[in-house]
């Protein structure tokens, strides 16, 4: 099974920058976006042979998750058992038989880290979102997690330590997720890939110094580790400032 996950930093301007073109030559089986920062009905979005799900932020232009999926699922829940975190438009739950599929666009904390703890409340409710599903069956969660975990996930971590996306607590938070049973596919299989990012800021040409972070993540159960085939960051692909996860499982 082959999954793509992709902050498209706003799908109708991604649609402008190939997004129909990557969709068609990649051809997954399941399409994750994050920040589609649209309501379904603002724009056409027609992607034949798939179904779309759509989770859009109450704020218009902000945030919002979507799945495109060739396999219906058994059902789909929008957003977590919290009425804290309900109106962002950043979790989608799809159950298939054998598995859960999460797509999810974790807040960020914002300069200063103004919005750390609401970001810490939200990394408690998501995992035990999680971690509830995963007591029924496996989980394969993707999406924008806002953060590097680890330094070799970002190009320049000393200056960049206590700074949004990078900073103790959201370490921490990640560190604890991953101990709760769940597998960093990428580096399950490239413990030690260096220069490997997934976001490059816009500004002082990153992208072409691949001055990036690695912040957008597919995770699976422990249990699913046998099941990993490939894990890659797709860094040639373009139409947003982030660039697609991929991940095939052999279920």
């Amino acid at each position: 099974m082959k999954l793509i996950s992709w902050n498209v930093n706003g799908l109708r301007a991604c649609i402008q920058k190939g997004f129909y073109e990557f969709l068609e030559n990649a051809a997954p089986d399941c399409l994750c976006l994050q920040e589609t920062k649209m309501q379904p009905g603002q724009a056409d979005i027609q992607t034949p042979g798939y179904l779309q799900y759509w989770n859009s932020a109450e704020r218009k232009g902000y945030s919002g998750t979507a799945i495109f999926t060739r396999r219906e699922p058994l059902s789909v829940v929008l957003e977590m058992d919290d009425v804290r975190h309900v109106g962002e438009g950043r979790v989608i739950t799809a159950e298939y038989p054998d598995f859960y599929l999460v797509t999810a666009y974790s807040p960020n904390a914002q300069e200063g880290l103004a919005r750390l703890p609401y970001r810490m409340e939200w990394e408690d409710a998501f995992r035990a979102w999680l971690t509830a599903l995963d007591r029924q069956k496996p989980v394969v969660v993707c999406g924008d997690l806002n953060v590097a975990h680890q330094e070799i996930d970002l190009k320049n971590p000393k200056p960049n330590r206590g700074n949004a996306g990078f900073s103790d607590e959201e370490r921490a938070k990640m560190t604890e997720l991953l101990a709760a049973g769940f597998t960093d596919t990428f580096r399950f299989l490239h413990p030690d890939a260096t220069g490997a990012y997934s976001w490059w800021s816009y500004r002082y040409n990153a992208r072409r110094n691949n001055a990036g972070w690695r912040i957008d993540y597919f995770l699976v159960s422990d249990r699913l580790q046998n099941s990993i085939k490939t894990a890659s960051i797709l860094s040639d692909v373009y139409g947003s400032d982030h660039c697609p996860v991929l991940l095939e499982l052999d279920l």
